[in-house]
């Protein structure tokens, strides 16, 4: 566990480096749609965006979901410290709950108006790529990781598992928020297991009915289980919107103004 510990940020740095390049040459290979924004200026500011995350995470509240999961087994706290299941099941079922969290977070976070202002950051985004997948309020990353960490402990979940939950989560973020095009048999296929870039998609769209639906991540049998899931964009997916109606000037798109989006009020509503 020591030398898990020790690697932790490695680990997931470079599975993170990987994904991303896959992607990003898969995106261009193949990509699903054209881009209604310069390639540029959006990758600049979600990536600054991402780099500002990044370095408040690591040194405002480091590795939290890593240390809970450490202090949890210390202690003997959490479900799977009181009951002797073997070690492979206790990391598989950890990564599912904590995948089945990230989709009640997310629908939560879309519910309730003060946590929509802060998730709305995500969604002004006017095209869909894979940088898409890290474009998150610092308020939001924050409140995310205290969520996990609270649930780390519920479970007693192990090391191994939050930082398996942590690299299978990035991948597939950065999966389904691909500008990629898969074909349809294998799309059909794909995403009765996992959320595929045409099942996300149609969560960016303008239309409320739609972006209130396919909140999963990883994992998509939730949205069928719990009747959140919407097979495909009523505009489809050559025509469909992305973003927000009410974020569409580009000063609204800059990084300062994402900083600050949360607390700014839109007029008329």
């Amino acid at each position: 566990m020591d030398a898990i510990m020790d690697h932790e940020a490695i680990i997931r740095l470079s599975v993170f480096l990987g994904i991303f390049a896959v992607m990003a040459l898969w995106e261009m290979a193949s990509p699903r749609r054209p881009l209604t924004r310069p390639k540029g200026e959006r990758w600049l500011t979600n990536i600054l965006l991402t780099a500002f995350n990044t370095a408040l995470v690591r040194f405002a509240v480091p590795a939290i979901a890593v240390s809970a999961a450490v202090l949890a087994e210390a202690q003997g706290w959490g479900l799977f410290h009181w009951v002797a299941w073997p070690s492979l099941a206790v990391v598989i079922t950890c990564v599912i709950a904590l995948d089945f969290l990230i989709y009640v977070q997310h629908l939560v976070f879309h519910r309730v108006p003060v946590l929509w202002r802060l998730h709305r950051v995500h969604h002004t985004d006017l095209d869909f790529d894979v940088t898409t997948a890290l474009r998150f309020h610092p308020i939001e990353i924050v409140l995310s990781l205290f969520i996990k960490a609270a649930a780390v402990i519920a479970l007693g979940a192990p090391v191994e598992a939050i930082i398996l939950f942590e690299v299978v989560l990035n991948a597939t973020a950065m999966f389904n928020h691909g500008n990629i095009r898969l074909p349809l048999p294998v799309d059909a296929i794909v995403r009765l297991i996992m959320v595929t870039p045409d099942m996300h998609r149609v969560h960016h769209s303008v239309h409320a009915a739609e972006f209130n639906s396919n909140f999963g991540f990883n994992l998509s049998i939730w949205d069928r289980l719990l009747r959140t899931y919407r097979n495909q964009p009523a505009d489809g997916h050559d025509d469909m919107v992305i973003g927000l109606n009410d974020f569409r000037e580009p000063v609204d798109l800059a990084l300062p103004f994402l900083l600050i989006q949360p607390f700014r009020n839109i007029p008329g509503k």
